[in-house]
């Protein structure tokens, strides 16, 4: 046979790299199956021996499940899971930046380690093994709360396992730990520990003594002894190694001492001179006199948990005759008597409450007792005295009455020349002496009753007297006060008998007193050891009769209810006096002792069967005596069987009048004796409980029905369900479920609809009696089996009587799951309550199949079942993955996953309901969704099928299925959101669908369902994603764009589409992108007309008409464009606003629209052009939107391409950088990885009107170059053929990349995606005429620029000159001639002078330049005149450009321009005036056709203001080194300087003007079987800028729109004018907007 031993390593890891080795860590558990040496070892997971220590253990369940416990101490296991799990957390800890608690929990181990060494050494006490185990306990559940773990229920200092106890008592254990940790017990002792420290004082040169003590100021005396400290004369302790006489613990304080006026008293005396400051004087002689007193509130210490420091004011007496009540003075703040000595002087002290008796904190007050802490006790006896202790003087002559009763005590006493004290007659010398003693009296009556035998004849008298005596003379003699009460009475009992029983019941009622409640052992052990009236119990029962038979007829009950009250004992007297006398005789007089005591209970059962009507005091005296029944009961069974009591007590309960009005008292102490006698062992005994158990199941069903005493019932339910007797189980829980279930149901329902009260110690009654029903009705159900079961639902005669019930079972248990329904560390009553629910769903599953299917189908039912499963399913608690591993692992050994177990159920139900299907499709669609999002594979894989089924049945019941598909979207939103679902179920859903719809006629309207509810998914897990970081950057922004587009296009879901519009909104406020905030609130403002439609309240909008929202929504748009710095729109805005008010009349709005600081703004303020970039997502890695897909996005303010990387970079940050600006291959985009792809672009303005014009402010062309993009671009340098190279511009072509857009930038995005890319390649001649044209443009604009006097500084003019007529580099203009030379050798034609044609249009420049700008020539420099004079004559310039025959050899050997783009010239030039024409300077009269026409085409495009689109940089340009594309061969030195500043001038640093590409263009040099990307792609149908298709009107969606009033008529809207577009030179027009999206 094996041999099974659990084993724990003991001195290192081991790593188990041996062949066969397993693996170990320290901590872990393994179980030996053999042990071998050498090379006999033949089985796999082997390990050295001395790696572990072998423990004995028990395994219970051998086999896969098998689960292994430690023969050891359970607080030893417990001790060494615990640490392990917070090993883990503990580091996490450090991880957090949580070092505060992560040192406390460093000690808090350390020193749980050590107990756990003291114990494992076995070598302790009970009693200290029993302290160590509460102090480990109460470490353990520090730590579990400090690290938010789980509740450990406990007994006796060990864990419980929920399935040995009743779930009943499982919820008490709990409930008690729970209400000790949220409301600790109050304690009734206190203690004050003062520790005197030092006295400040700047003048101290004298010796201080200081006596403390505690003041009752209500009282005006003190209530403690004092304390005496004496100080040096520098104000510190005299003995500081001595420290009992620095700190004392004044004991013994009440809970009624913690007041406001009970002050710690403090004064101070010094020793010296007989006045202060006097001079030294020749006598030595040392005098004490008063200095001062100083006091504090024991009030002002209640707050504090530890040990604090205080400084005293100390206050000096005005005058000494005063010094006696200085103290009475300060409290009462009679400040006429007394003086602050001053600021810098005060007792510097620390005082401390600690609350519980003596030995409680000799325990956790260790370090106190050790220091050898000085005791100052309370002067007299304390709020509770605690019998064996003394307090006596020590005096030995105080020991004798008669000799400390003859001291003298006044003036007159004292014998005559025995005077020598009185100095004075004036004078006088007080003492008051106090005697405390638990031994001694000084009362002599008590006297006289202990010496009744000296005076038999004053018996009577001293009986009388006995009630007259102070009650702490009586406890002390107790034992001898009883002996002298039953020596009495077996005296004379005729004649003693009444007198001594009063006695005796005023004896045991003393003792109820709270004060004397600690001597209530002494009379127990009186009883049962000292006790000696054999014949005692016939009086008592005699003369407790004679009572009883009186009080129906008494006038006054109060003496009666005073007999009744001490029923208890003396019912212990009368049973133990018979015991006695039984143990004597042998047992004689049974029998008339049983009928005196059946007289004696009938008695009693006619007084409790009185009813009286209203409260009277007979019901006081039933009440009364009812509280002490159930201890009388516990007493009889002492001398009578099981059975005799029980039905005594049968029969006395049932005496009782029926519950006649709510208010009476009786009701409440009825269901109190009820509660003691179900916790009494009367109930425990099975013989007994079936007597008494119809009784109590009356009494409860009575008060449950009535909803009254609802704490009591819980209670008496509670504690019969408490007891886990497996005999007769089944007969008791039959009929405590026949009796109750109902009525038990109802209460829960009730009591949990009520609303929780505020109060704490009323909330947690609330939670107590909500908990207590609960688990009474789980503890219920547990027990039954499959036989109990159907006799439960078989007593229901009807089918509504069972559909009642059901449903109301199934209602609480959705309130049992409710994760209020216990606090959050009570996993282990969470996993037991849902173990008891998933029990009873499967015996229920064949009651609905059997009951509610075919004709009998029930909707409620079956809907309340499947709800209750789903959301059992979704319950925290049952989250596994949540878990620590320790923790699932523990779960799943125990119970499963009870997910799959009740999702089989799910399942197995469904496909019973066969054609009932359809009516619980729409209703359950959307909770089944959030059951399958559970991440559980294998509930997933049993769910999802119904989605197929449900897709099946509303296709054939209506021949769709959108109500699926609608009530699929509908709750994905909102589930996703919540943070369920992940990329694994959208996989699962797909293929599981795809798969169950391969063979179905609907297949392809399916498989088109699936792949919308699978690419939304798509979207919401990006979404979620990127909202889990927090951060507000791009990548999240883009998200809600492709989520709110989907929803627009392909969903049609017009309210998630506006509420995605607002979160994006929110966005861009977050990152203060307000232009982007602007477009995107814009669009929910195309949503609106201007009418007066009322809209319901949406969001933050309140209930207001179309109009006022679309108002709110303008001003709030102007806004955010203003605050963008996007003023033009602001304008247009306005103006559509400004024409509603003025179709209104509405003058006071508009006269608060001020237009002008607009125009103000732009003309003045200085707005930065951004850059832009295009980015590319390559790899799938990436989220959907954005892998394997380029993007354009607008740079922020000042963010240049290295910054905008960094940006990039951050957002992504695995995500890795490409060197190339090439297009990645399909290795790139199906990479496991993210490669970002990053470099600039330039814009093409598609506005050329404005930009075109001289004379436009620069400001304002400085708008419409970067706004209202859809067309970027980049150019990529290469050389074609053999280099050349003396000149490398003879190769050099240009790769243009044309990018456009799905949406204009800037717009409700900072990037779009690229909808289309178009490349062409561009000639050497092409290229050089570009630089040409854009470095004459560059000129314009510094011209223009001095013109407005923007630049007072004309060097950056004269520099760009210079660097265009006198090049330093690269050759200059001669490189672009020889590269004309070159090509005209090619086609044989001569070639053009370029030189003259740039000197004309710096002619040009330089004379509109020195005409408009009132400068003179003679400022130039003279080199720059020189060489203009050298080289600029008119007549040369206008002969050779009109040399016919050159021209028109040169134009007819290129392609002429077609007829459209003729057309389109001719178009273009004459928009412009004369002046702003290019050769206007030149020539002094407008060309003829045939003269252009003959013109070279590089002149041609600067006459005709350049339809060829200019050379842009590079995508390497700019970059620095080591940055992106920085290999490149664009960075190498053969082409990238150009002609000095002439090639390196572009669009980006002029106007930026761009014309359309020739016709026809160029193909796209991209691959023929690439498919252009649009299926994600989702442009907005209501963009701002939308070039082909114009808004459409649409309405509102009707969820978001309330029904038309018919007293309010819309309101008609203002006729809106259209944008008249400029023509020729007519004047400017204001441009009014036809629609807000025509910005």
């Amino acid at each position: 046979a094996e041999r099974w031993f659990p084993s724990l390593p003991l001195l290192a890891n081991f790593r188990g790299m041996v062949q066969h080795g397993l693996p170990l860590e320290i901590g872990d558990t393994v179980q030996i199956l053999e042990k071998c040496e050498g090379s006999q070892c033949c089985h796999c997971g082997i390990f050295p021996s001395s790696y572990i220590h072998l423990k004995n253990a028990l395994v219970k369940n051998k086999g896969q499940f098998e689960t292994v416990i430690p023969t050891e101490d359970s607080v030893i296991t417990e001790i060494t899971m615990t640490l392990r799990d917070w090993g883990t957390m503990w580091k996490q800890l450090y991880m957090r930046n949580e070092g505060d608690l992560f040192h406390r929990l460093w000690h808090v181990m350390n020193e749980i380690l050590e107990l756990r060494q003291q114990v494992l050494v076995g070598h302790l006490t009970h009693d200290r093994l029993s302290d160590i185990k509460q102090h480990i306990t109460a470490r353990l559940d520090w730590g579990n709360e400090q690290l938010g773990l789980d509740l450990v229920p406990r007994r006796d200092f060990s864990m419980v396992d929920p399935d040995e106890i009743s779930i009943t008592e499982l919820y008490r254990l709990m409930e008690r730990r729970h209400r000790r940790r949220e409301a600790p017990p109050q304690a009734s002792m206190h203690h004050l520990f003062l520790q005197m420290k030092s006295m400040m004082s700047s003048n101290l040169g004298e010796e201080l003594e200081v006596f403390y003590s505690v003041y009752d100021s209500r009282e005006m005396r003190p209530i403690s002894e004092r304390f005496f400290v004496r100080l040096n004369k520098q104000g510190l302790p005299k003995s500081p190694e001595k420290t009992e006489r620095q700190c004392t613990l004044f004991v013994d304080l009440g809970s009624s001492d913690l007041r406001k006026d009970v002050y710690v008293v403090a004064h101070i005396f010094r020793i010296g001179r007989m006045v202060a400051g006097e001079k030294k004087s020749v006598s030595n002689t040392q005098y004490k006199r008063p200095y001062g007193c100083a006091v504090i509130s024991v009030a002002d210490l209640l707050t504090a948990d530890f040990k604090d420091d205080h400084l005293l004011k100390i206050y000096s007496c005005n005058a000494e005759s005063e010094w006696y009540q200085i103290h009475d003075s300060i409290i009462r703040k009679v400040s006429s008597r007394y003086s602050h000595i001053g600021t810098n002087t005060g007792l510097n002290v620390s005082l401390q409450l600690l609350h519980g008796d003596m030995e409680q904190i000799r325990k956790d007050y260790m370090r106190l007792f050790t220091r050898n802490v000085s005791i100052t006790k309370r002067l007299g006896f304390s709020d509770i005295i605690i019998p064996g202790g003394i307090i006596a003087f020590k005096t030995a002559d105080l020991q004798d009455p008669s000799r400390y009763l003859k001291l003298p005590f006044s003036k007159a006493s004292l014998q005559p020349g025995n005077n020598q004290t009185i100095k004075n007659s004036k004078e006088s010398f007080w003492i008051q002496s106090s005697l405390c003693s638990t031994k001694l009296t000084q009362n002599g009556d008590m006297l006289d009753l202990l010496k009744w035998r000296v005076h038999p004849d004053r018996i009577i008298d001293c009986l009388s007297k006995l009630k007259d005596i102070d009650g702490t003379e009586i406890v002390k003699f107790l034992q001898d006060t009883l002996d002298t009460l039953f020596g009495i009475l077996d005296e004379s009992p005729q004649r003693y008998g009444l007198k001594v029983f009063d006695c005796l019941v005023h004896v045991i009622n003393l003792l109820q007193d709270s004060k004397f409640q600690l001597f209530k052992p002494v009379m127990d052990n009186y009883i049962e050891n000292h006790f000696a009236g054999a014949l005692s119990y016939r009086d008592l029962i005699r003369v407790l009769k004679w009572y009883v038979d009186r009080i129906i007829d008494a006038e006054h009950q109060e003496q009666i209810q005073q007999v009744l009250k001490a029923s208890e004992y003396l019912f212990k007297y009368i049973v133990q006096s018979r015991r006695l006398y039984a143990a004597a005789t042998g047992g004689q007089n049974e029998e008339e002792f049983r009928c005196s005591v059946h007289e004696l209970f009938k008695s009693i059962h006619l007084f409790l069967s009185h009813e009286s009507k209203g409260i009277s005091p007979i019901t006081h005296t039933q009440a009364v005596f009812l509280r002490s029944f159930p201890t009388v009961c516990c007493e009889l069974l002492k001398i009578f069987s099981m059975r005799e009591v029980a039905n005594l007590a049968r029969d006395t309960l049932s005496s009782l009048p029926a519950l006649t009005h709510t208010d009476c008292p009786l009701q409440a102490v009825k269901l109190q004796c009820m509660a003691k006698t179900v916790e009494s062992p009367l109930y425990i005994n099975p013989e007994s409980r079936c007597v008494l158990l119809p009784v109590v199941l009356r009494l409860l069903h009575t008060h449950l029905q009535e909803q009254k005493e609802l704490v009591l019932c819980a209670n008496i339910l509670t504690s019969m369900l408490t007891l886990n007797t497996p005999c007769g189980v089944s007969e008791e829980v039959n009929l405590v479920m026949e009796g109750l279930s109902g009525v038990l149901l109802r209460t829960i329902l009730e009591v949990t609809n009520r609303p929780q009260p505020a109060a704490t110690s009323l909330r947690l009654q609330y939670q107590d009696v909500t908990g207590e029903f609960v688990a009474c009705l789980l503890t219920l159900l547990r027990q039954l089996k499959d036989k109990e079961y159907q006799q439960l639902l078989s007593r229901f005669p009807t089918k509504d009587e069972l559909t009642s019930f059901l449903l109301q079972l199934f209602t609480v248990f959705r309130i049992l799951i409710r994760p209020d329904m216990f606090p959050k560390d009570w996993t282990v009553m969470r996993l037991v309550a849902n173990n008891v629910i998933i029990t009873t769903i499967l015996y229920l599953s064949d009651t609905l199949r059997n009951n509610f299917l075919n004709e009998k189908f029930d909707f409620k039912v079956w809907e309340s079942y499947f709800y209750l499963c789903i959301i059992f399913i979704n319950q925290p608690c049952l989250q596994l993955e949540m878990f620590p591993p320790s923790k699932r692992k523990k779960v799943l050994e125990k119970y499963g996953d009870m997910r799959v177990m009740i999702g089989c159920e799910i399942f197995s139900m469904w496909q019973h309901l066969g054609d009932y299907k359809l009516s619980l499709i729409p209703t359950l669609i959307g909770p089944f969704m959030e059951v399958t999002l559970v991440p559980q594979m294998d509930l997933r894989n049993v769910l999802i099928p119904i989605f197929h089924d449900m897709m099946d049945c509303e296709q054939q019941r209506s021949g769709n299925f959108k109500q699926v598909e609608a009530k699929l979207i509908d709750k994905l939103d909102g589930l996703m959101s919540e943070g369920k679902g992940d990329e694994t179920y959208r996989e699962l859903f797909n293929n599981i669908l795809l798969k169950k719809i391969e063979r179905e006629t609907w297949r392809e309207s399916g498989v088109s369902h699936i792949a919308t509810v699978t690419r939304l998914m798509e979207r919401l897990l990006d979404y979620r994603d990127c909202m889990k970081i927090g951060e507000v950057d791009g990548k999240t922004m883009g998200c809600t764009v492709n989520l709110l587009n989907f929803y627009k296009t392909e969903l049609n879901k017009e309210e998630m589409y506006i509420r995605y519009i607002h979160k994006l909104y929110e966005l861009h406020l977050k990152a203060q992108n307000y232009t982007e905030a602007s477009y995107t609130l814009l669009l929910y403002d195309e949503l609106l007309e201007w009418t007066e439609r009322p809209l319901r309240e949406f969001l933050t909008y309140p209930m207001q008409s179309e109009w006022q929202r679309k108002e709110c929504l303008h001003l709030t748009i102007i806004h955010n464009f203003d605050r963008g710095k996007c003023w033009e729109n602001c304008i247009i805005l306005c103006r559509e606003l400004a024409n509603q008010y003025e179709a209104f009349y509405d003058y006071r709005n508009l006269s608060k629209m001020r237009v002008t600081s607009l125009y103000d703004k732009i003309m003045n303020q200085q707005r930065l052009e951004p850059e832009f970039f295009r980015v590319g997502f390559y790899g799938k890695k990436f989220p959907f939107f954005l892998r394997n897909k380029e993007f354009v996005c607008r740079g922020n303010d000042y963010e240049r391409l290295e910054a905008f990387q960094q940006r990039m970079l951050s957002e992504f940050p695995h995500a890795i950088a490409m060197q190339h600006a090439n297009l990645p291959d399909q290795t790139i985009h199906q990479a496991d990885a993210q490669y970002l792809q990053i470099y600039p672009v330039s814009p093409v303005p598609e506005n050329q009107d404005v930009l075109q014009r001289d004379g436009v402010p620069n400001n304002i062309k400085s708008f419409y170059k970067v706004n209202h993009i859809w067309r970027f671009r980049y150019d990529r340098p290469f050389h074609k053929g053999t280099k050349d190279k003396e000149n490398e511009f003879k190769s050099l072509w240009v790769e243009r990349t044309t990018l456009a857009l799905a949406q204009s930038l800037p717009g409700i995005s900072s990037w779009f995606e690229v909808e289309k890319r178009e490349l062409v390649e561009m000639s050497p001649l092409e290229n050089a005429s570009e630089v040409i044209e854009n470095k004459t443009l560059q000129l314009r604009t510094l011209i223009a620029q001095c013109q407005m006097r923007q630049m007072l500084n004309i060097n950056p003019l004269t520099m760009c000159l210079n660097g265009v007529i006198d090049a330093a580099v690269n050759g200059g203009l001669a490189r672009y001639q020889e590269v004309w030379d070159w090509m005209e050798s090619r086609v044989n034609l001569p070639l053009v002078d370029l030189r003259w044609t740039l000197w004309c249009l710096l002619f040009h420049c330089l004379k509109t330049w020195i005409k408009k700008v009132e400068y003179s020539v003679l400022t130039m420099p003279c080199n720059i005149i020189g060489i203009i004079l050298e080289h600029c004559f008119v007549s040369s310039v206008i002969s050779y450009l009109f040399n016919s025959r050159t021209m028109c050899l040169y134009s007819s050997s290129l392609a002429s321009p077609l007829p459209s783009d003729k057309h389109k010239h001719s178009r273009e030039n004459a928009c412009l005036s004369p002046r702003d024409r290019l050769y206007s300077g030149i020539f002094s009269s407008p060309l003829d056709p045939t003269q252009v026409r003959a013109l070279p085409p590089f002149v041609l495009c600067f006459a005709l203001q350049s339809m060829v689109p200019p050379l842009t940089p590079s995508p390497t340009d700019g970059l620095p080194m080591g940055s992106l594309a920085s290999h490149s061969p664009a960075r190498s030195g053969s082409y990238s300087s150009g002609i000095s500043s002439l090639s390196r001038c572009s669009v980006s640093e002029t106007c930026g003007i761009d014309l359309p590409p020739p016709d026809p263009p160029l193909p796209p040099a991209v691959p023929a079987d690439m498919p252009i990307r649009r299926g994600s792609k989702t442009p907005p149908p209501y963009s701002v800028y939308e070039r082909n298709n114009p808004r459409r009107a649409t309405p509102l969606p009707h969820s978001l729109s309330v029904p038309p009033s018919t007293d309010n008529p819309n309101l008609t809207a203002k006729h809106q004018l259209n944008r008249v577009q400029r023509i020729n030179s007519e004047p400017r027009h204001r441009p009014t907007p036809r629609k807000v999206s025509q910005l």
